[in-house]
């Protein structure tokens, strides 16, 4: 049997997924804090070679983490209307 494609997720399911989102959030975030580091001791060391890949990299993060956020409002938009 094919279970359907609208079918919320469990609590158990959805805490799962909110734990991975949550340890991949921390990730992109220290990562970003360590980019912001090292391109500003760059930036201060005199050189501007590096401050808009970084920025590049930087919005890309910022990218990610809001695509997951957008990814947890239709999790939660499903179980809604799933009850």
């Amino acid at each position: 049997m094919k279970a359907s494609p609208k079918r919320p997720f469990s609590r158990d399911q959805r805490m799962t997924i909110v734990y991975g989102m949550l340890v991949f959030v921390l990730m992109v975030v220290i990562l970003q804090l360590w980019l912001l580091t090292a391109t500003m001791n760059a930036w201060l060391g005199g050189d501007d070679s590096v401050v808009w890949p970084a920025a590049t990299v930087s919005a890309g993060g910022l990218a990610l983490n809001v695509g997951l956020l957008m990814f947890l409002g239709r999790i939660e938009r499903t179980r809604r209307i799933g009850e």
